[in-house]
């Protein structure tokens, strides 16, 4: 898994690096755990942009009790079923099926 320092997630956004670690702070955005919001994957950016709805699924992974540790997993892991990842459903438009799995998990 590629991934980005803050300084390279703000230039590739077009903002500034406090920027980014707001976004980070507010949970819109989720760097590695265990980096300390150092390393962010590349794959939560698309077209110069945060993926569209990856701030809502964080925030219904957190609301369902899911840790970062555990949502940064559950992201990542393979599905079959999806077929592939979250991460790679949410980069395809498959946000629907990906957030109604997210908030099954969650029940």
């Amino acid at each position: 898994m590629e991934t980005l320092t803050p300084g390279e997630v703000a230039e590739a956004l077009g903002t500034s690096p406090n920027r980014v670690r707001q976004l980070l702070r507010d949970g819109k955005l989720m760097a590695v755990p265990g980096s300390g919001n150092s390393r962010i994957p590349a794959d939560f950016l698309k077209d110069g942009a945060v993926l569209k709805h990856l701030p809502g699924l964080l925030t219904v992974l957190r609301d369902g009790g899911f840790t970062d540790e555990e949502a940064f997993t559950w992201l990542f892991r393979a599905d079959d079923s999806l077929p592939g990842t979250p991460v790679e459903a949410l980069r395809g438009e498959r946000h629907t099926e990906v957030t109604r799995r997210a908030q099954a998990l969650a029940l």
